[in-house]
């Protein structure tokens, strides 16, 4: 069977070297509704906390990652070290591959690419462990 859904992942393979958030989580809302969303799974609200992700080989567009909390509670970030910056992580991290549109070549054809949306149950500072170390570095 394939894999269908969310995929679980573990926070240290998708972000080996770390986060920051940018700012407090905050309610995601309905677009149209202009209501906090809640998870259709859960029935729990669905918190947003933007982040930036510290891989100095991403480009800086796809640094800029928006990761879904779904909580009981607004989660609480870690206190900032370097103005608004927050190094955080994820619990409960999963991943969703989709397509997305980015524009039209000269014929009219959708021009496409894999984004991913990222969906977790939590949220706190960092533990130090299951970090992965990044590709190439040998083990002290």
């Amino acid at each position: 069977m394939a894999i269908q859904g969310r995929i679980p992942v573990e926070f240290g393979h998708v972000f080996p070297h770390g986060v920051y958030a940018t700012g407090p989580a905050e309610p995601l809302t309905n677009y149209e509704t202009k209501r906090p969303e809640v998870d259709k799974d859960t029935g729990l609200p669905v918190w947003v906390v933007d982040v930036y992700d510290a891989d100095p080989a991403a480009k800086h567009k796809a640094s800029a990652i928006r990761v879904r909390v779904i909580a009981r509670e607004c989660p609480v970030l870690p206190e900032a070290v370097a103005g608004p910056f927050r190094p955080v992580e994820f619990t409960g991290l999963t991943v969703t591959p989709y397509v997305e549109v980015v524009g039209r070549n000269a014929q009219g054809e959708p021009i496409t690419r894999v984004a991913y949306s990222y969906r977790a149950t939590g949220v706190q500072a960092p533990s130090g462990t299951g970090r992965a170390r990044p590709a190439g570095k040998d083990a002290a």
